[in-house]
């Protein structure tokens, strides 16, 4: 049985020239494009782009917009915040008192 016979430098070299070589052959014989082809693909490519564009527009106006709605919901709460908390230690008192009375009024009487 032979064994595995390691390559050298030269050989290495010389089929890779070889590949080189074959890879070039191969462009050259392909036939040249179309110049109609060409600017269809122009066309095309020029279409996809503008549509891209626009559909990135959108989203940022959407964001933008869903932004702007959350900022604004954020003001509404904080201001519904704050007028809650300057609510006067009479008007706490009063609130309990209500419902204690009320808790009192709905109690059964024995």
């Amino acid at each position: 049985m032979a064994g595995y016979k390691d390559l050298d430098y030269n050989e290495r070299r010389a089929a890779a020239q070889r590949a080189r070589e074959t890879a070039l052959a191969q462009l050259k014989a392909r036939p040249p494009v179309d110049e109609a082809v060409k600017a269809r693909r122009q066309a095309q490519a020029e279409a996809r782009d503008q549509f891209q564009k626009e559909q990135r527009a959108a989203r940022q106006a959407i964001l933008l917009s869903e932004e702007t709605a959350q900022a604004e919901l954020a003001d509404e709460v904080a201001a519904r915040s704050a007028g809650a908390t300057q609510i006067t230690e009479d008007q706490r008192k009063a609130a309990r008192d209500a419902k204690y009375a009320a808790r009192k009024k709905n109690k059964p009487k024995r």
